[in-house]
């Protein structure tokens, strides 16, 4: 082995420009495949852990998933039987009992819960009637389970326990309507209620369609305005372990029967398509690699072409087609180690000089810098890939290069 190894070397550095040009492609692969899967894997986890910081990562609303089965359903469980016209009958919504489902969250280890009514209402000042979605909430426990306080902009979530006659709105509505904090706005409800709240902060949060249309206020000023005393409509959940909750949704909607989405449910669509653009991506940057590859295949089969000649007289005194296969092998395997190590610097400066580029979104308030990720994850498959592709490439010559017989060339025949 230790002869293969040296007479492998050997042949690379007799072509020191087609070998260097191997390894550049190999290095320039692995390097623009680190910067590349970083900066994807980087803005995936930037993405997720906006879309998880920023969302309940549980909602339990007020509804079933399913239509509630009819008597007669029941009766003729397996006939053949139509049920049409079925109204459901009116009836004051919320979800029953939610005293002892917040109990009994709350006694989960690092779960945190909070009740909700959420419902609509016009915002009614100097002749502009606008829409708004009223989030009525225990002050105390706004902060909890949601983010809303990390975005003000004026006043803090905690003056609604000061002034429960205060509502906190987003501040591209406010905008709309010509106001600021420390003003005055009436909100009227489809129930007929019509109530002044003061204005005690805004937030913005980045996000236009919920900065236009969100507003927190207590939880029995909301009941009051919506006529529903002693009710709510949504829980809202947050929990230490966010990239689990698919499961504790399940689990919840099986005890309560009520419809629990996660946080992956909810954007379910959203997951997809990243998993779409890390499938085109890996593919795209893979194929630097796979053409680095040809480099070396085209090098090993060169040698191989010129040294039928020697591999016969090596054959001759005694190596075994195995060692033939071996020594080109490692010709293969050597040009992906150096490419891997000279690679995996120069894709780290890659990396590097991307976190140095910073741009404003339009819209935003604030300079972001290209999200980075450092996990060894795209670390290991780019030396995988670049290891396996270098195999590859010099197999099928190495397989080539075992099947010489001696005797055809020494005798100058035809292979």
């Amino acid at each position: 082995m230790q002869l293969g190894f040296r007479i492998a070397v050997k042949q690379l550095l007799a072509r020191k420009r087609q070998s260097l040009v191997s390894l550049s492609g190999i290095v320039l692969g692995v390097a623009f495949f680190l910067a590349v899967a970083s900066l994807m894997i980087g803005s995936e986890n930037d993405f997720i852990k906006r879309l998880v910081d920023n969302s309940p990562h549980i909602t339990i609303r007020d509804e079933y998933r399913n239509p509630r089965q009819q008597p007669l359903e029941k009766i003729f469980n397996e006939g053949a039987i139509e049920i049409r016209n079925v109204k459901p009958l009116n009836e004051n919504r919320g979800i029953r009992n939610y005293e002892r489902i917040l109990h009994y969250l709350r006694s989960i280890e690092g779960v945190k819960a909070s009740a909700v009514l959420t419902g609509q209402a016009i915002i009614s000042y100097a002749g502009k009637d606008l829409g708004v979605t009223l989030n009525g909430m225990l002050p105390e426990e706004i902060k909890t389970v949601t983010s809303v306080e990390n975005y003000m902009l004026e006043g803090s979530v905690d003056g609604l326990l000061s002034n429960p006659d205060g509502i906190i709105v987003g501040a591209d509505l406010l905008q709309k309507l010509a106001l600021n904090t420390g003003d005055q706005i009436n909100l009227i409800t489809n129930t007929g209620q019509k109530k002044t709240f003061k204005i005690l902060g805004k937030f913005k949060t980045g996000r236009s369609t919920y900065d236009e249309t969100q507003a927190y206020l207590t939880l029995k000023r909301t009941q009051a305005l919506l006529n529903r005393p002693r009710r709510i409509n949504t829980i809202l959940v947050k929990t230490n372990f966010p990239y689990r909750t698919w499961e504790l949704a399940e689990k919840i909607e099986q005890l309560t029967e009520y419809k629990s989405i996660s946080w992956q449910e909810a954007s379910r669509d959203l997951m997809n398509t990243i998993k779409i653009r890390n499938t085109i991506m890996y593919t795209v940057v893979s194929a630097v690699l796979i053409v680095a590859a040809f480099g070396i295949y085209n090098v090993i089969s060169t040698v191989v072409m010129e040294k039928y000649r020697d591999i016969a007289i090596l054959k001759s005194v005694g190596f075994q087609s195995s060692d033939i296969k071996f020594i080109f092998l490692v010709q293969g395997l050597i040009l992906g180690l150096l490419g891997c190590i000279i690679g995996l610097p120069l894709g780290m400066v890659f990396m590097k000089l991307l976190m140095l580029v910073k741009f404003k979104p339009p819209g935003a308030n604030e300079i972001v810098s290209m999200p980075v990720d450092w996990g060894i994850t795209q670390f290991l498959i780019a030396i995988c890939f670049a290891l396996g592709s270098s195999l590859l490439a010099a197999y099928l010559p190495a397989q080539k290069a075992s099947q010489v017989k001696p005797v055809d060339i020494l005798r100058g025949g035809a292979w």
